[in-house]
């Protein structure tokens, strides 16, 4: 298990359900996060899927600057004790 606290963040878009799903995981969780919203930005959205080599679905999450993938990725690396 991860002794040291991760640095986390998650873009997101108001209108995704995986995206509530994956915030309110780290949030019960107690794992803070930093939330980039890319509903109504184009070119936030686009270095988004610059800095993930392609993927254009939200939510893309981070880890100490690495992506992970979405929510399942999210899922799996709580229930390990990654994050």
């Amino acid at each position: 298990m991860k002794n040291v606290a991760s640095e986390v963040l998650i873009y997101t878009a108001s209108y995704c359900p995986y995206c509530a799903a994956a915030k309110k995981l780290l949030q019960s969780k107690k794992i803070a996060y930093r939330e980039i919203d890319v509903s109504d930005d184009d070119a936030m959205r686009a270095k988004l899927v610059d800095r993930t080599g392609g993927r254009e679905t939200v939510p893309q999450i981070f880890v100490d600057g690495k992506p992970i993938g979405g929510y399942d990725d999210l899922v799996k690396m709580v229930s390990k004790g990654e994050i």
